[in-house]
This record gives C-alpha cells, sequence and structure tokens, in this order.
C-alpha cells in the first residue's frame, strides 16, 4: 500500500522502503538533517500508514475502557489518550492512541502492522450495539513536529491552543473547508500536532504544509529521522520495546495503565507481575566511545550477559550512539552505572541512563 500522498514524496525526492506492508518515505536529504530541522525548527511526517479503527454506539466508550489497559474515565471528550491493548497474559498486541469524541465514539491509532488485530480482538468482543470499523484508508496522517509547528498550523488558519492530548475538528479553508481532526501530540518530543486529513484531501494538504514549513527552515522527514527522534526520547516501538513477549512494566510503560479499573484485558496478570516483580526493565544505553548502537546487542557486566539492545541509533543530537535495552533486574543496575555492549567482536563500553536521552526545546 502507498500513502495518498505518495506522488508528492517522489516530487520532493524521498528514498521509499517497505514498512509495515505500505512503502513510505524513509529519507529526502538524509536522516541528520531531517531529524536536526525538527529538534531546531520545524519538520513534517507523513504516518499515513498508522491504522484508524472506529469504536461507535451506545456504550462505546464503556467498552473501550473495559477493553484496554488506560483508564479513558481520566479522559474527557475533546482529549487524547496513550493506551495499550493486552492479551490475556499481559503481553502487548499494541500501544495506540484513543481519541475520545464522547460516550458513544472513540476512534483509535493502531500501528499499521497490528490495526487488523485491534480491530479484530475488538470486534469479537463489542456487545450489541456497538460497531468496530477499520478505516485504515479513509484517512491521511501527518506530524507536523518542531519548536516551530505552531506558527506552519497558525499560517494555515488551524487551531493551536490546545493542551497536551487534546484535539479539535476544524474546516481547513484553504483546503476548500476540508475537515481535518488536529491533536496537540506527537512521538519526538517536541512541540507538535498531528492531523487527520481525509484520504482524498492529503495531496493538497501535504503540497501546502511542506511549502509552509520549508519557509520556516524546516524540510519533509522521513521514518529514518522518526526512529532516531522517538530513541532519543526513549519512547517505545512496538516489535521492539513492546511485544506479545514484553509486558507494559518490563517497558516502564506501567502509568499507561489504569490500575484501579475493575476490568481490562490482561488486568489479572498485570497485578500478578507488579506485586511480584518483573525480571528485567528498560534501561537507556549511551556510547562513551565511538559506535553506533542496534537492536539485539547483548549487554554484559562484568563478562556476565544480563540483557539485550531492542533499539539502537546513532544520536545526531548527542552525536554518540544510544540504544534502549532490556536488562536483568538481578543486575541491579541503576543509572550511571557501565556496561559493556558487544560490537562486532568487539566490547564497547557504555553508561546506563534513564530516558529521555534529550530534553527537547519546547513541549
Amino acid at each position: 500500500m502507498r500513502s495518498p500522498a505518495h506522488a508528492v514524496h517522489a516530487s520532493l525526492g524521498a528514498t521509499f522502503a517497505p514498512f509495515a506492508g505500505w512503502e513510505m518515505p524513509v529519507s529526502y536529504q538524509g536522516v541528520v538533517g531531517e531529524h536536526t530541522a525538527v529538534r531546531e525548527h520545524v519538520g513534517i511526517f507523513d504516518v499515513s500508514h498508522l491504522g484508524k479503527v472506529l469504536v461507535s454506539g451506545e456504550g462505546a466508550a464503556e467498552f473501550v475502557n473495559n477493553s484496554l489497559s488506560n483508564d479513558l474515565r481520566r479522559a474527557s471528550p475533546g482529549k487524547a489518550q496513550y493506551t495499550l491493548c493486552l492479551t490475556e497474559e499481559g503481553g502487548v498486541v499494541d500501544d495506540l492512541i484513543a481519541y475520545l469524541v464522547s460516550e458513544s465514539e472513540v476512534f483509535l491509532i493502531p500501528n499499521a502492522a497490528n490495526s487488523a488485530e485491534v480491530a479484530r480482538r475488538l470486534a469479537a468482543k463489542a456487545p450489541a450495539g456497538v460497531t468496530v470499523d477499520d478505516q485504515h484508508r479513509a484517512f491521511a496522517i501527518f506530524a507536523v513536529q518542531g519548536p516551530q509547528s505552531r506558527e506552519v498550523l497558525l499560517a494555515e488558519g488551524l487551531p493551536t491552543d490546545m493542551a497536551y492530548m487534546a484535539f479539535e475538528d476544524a474546516r481547513w479553508s484553504a483546503l476548500a473547508g476540508t475537515v481535518v481532526r488536529v491533536c496537540r501530540t506527537g512521538y519526538t518530543g517536541e512541540l507538535g500536532y498531528e492531523l487527520l486529513v481525509p484520504w482524498e484531501s492529503a495531496a493538497d494538504a501535504l503540497t501546502r504544509l511542506v511549502d509552509c514549513i520549508a519557509q520556516r527552515g524546516g524540510q519533509a522527514a522521513g521514518l529514518g529521522a522518526r526512529d532516531t527522534l522517538r530513541t532519543e526520547m526513549g519512547y517505545p516501538l512496538h516489535g521492539h520495546e513492546l511485544s506479545l513477549e514484553i509486558n507494559p512494566l518490563e517497558a516502564r510503560c506501567g502509568w499507561a495503565v489504569g490500575w484501579k479499573k475493575p476490568q481490562f484485558w490482561g488486568r489479572d496478570e498485570l497485578l500478578r507481575l507488579k506485586s511480584a516483580g518483573v525480571p528485567r526493565q528498560m534501561w537507556g544505553l549511551r556510547a562513551l566511545g565511538r559506535g553506533v548502537l542496534r537492536p539485539g546487542l547483548t549487554v554484559t557486566r562484568e563478562n556476565q550477559v544480563i540483557g539485550t539492545c531492542t533499539s539502537g541509533t546513532f544520536s545526531p543530537t548527542l552525536k554518540a550512539g544510544i540504544a534502549l535495552a532490556l536488562l536483568d533486574a538481578t543486575a541491579e543496575v541503576d543509572a550511571g552505572a557501565e556496561v559493556m555492549v558487544e560490537v562486532r567482536g568487539r566490547h564497547m563500553p557504555c553508561a546506563v541512563v534513564r530516558p529521555p536521552f534529550v530534553v527537547p526545546k519546547t513541549q
């Protein structure tokens, strides 16, 4: 599958690669430049591959709250919430954003690879009167991220004065009054917004946004920069820091669990793990010398294997190798401890860090 704005990306010189069944732009002029543009100015990402699932009908919000991990009752209509779809064994089917529109409407944005499975699980459990509609190709999603992201939206006449994780539906006058959903969120740590745009308006919307961003020293950014930015923030990526084998407590995502809720998928097992303690936990690693850290590398301490890197990259901001890693609880490491990572037959010294690695300039 392709983004509805694929032709626009091609005209910008994008390099494409397959990702979760989609052909997506990985980079345009280089990952480091795109990364830096987002940290210092503004960038735009096409993340239309993300899923879109509408849960609607009487009691839809209550059903979602009884299914997914976070407590949707803590949100009010017009707010979005990070949450998890879990198995009864506590594994993570996916992490996603839930947009609470009303008590009878919740719009979900899962990851591309897991969207169909999230929709299937919800549809299988939905009570009478609640429908689950996979709208994957109904909307494009563009993320405008960086210190000047607010200026870009204001220039386009779109709303910006909203709290973090709040959203608003607005008419985009420059696009013939097309209704778009604007949410104050993102995956980079910087000030940012995500725009849900009707599929058929995606190319025109992206063209306008790219032009507006270029006037402010920014540029289009691909999935390569998206990954370096999220790793600097220590944000999890499903399939790396979260999976059917990695539960929320191991990934330090317990804050996205409504512990006081009487019901959600996986609740009993997570309560057991919370009481007993998890055998491993997520930490950050920063290379103390030259070298790039990658997923799958072995972490040792005093010649004993204590864990594995789940994500790894070169940080353009820090100009150092960084990684996220699952480390054994028995190793009793803490921030500042030194460990070794095996890279191509040599041991690279790394400092244990509690993410984020980078503190954004604006949020």
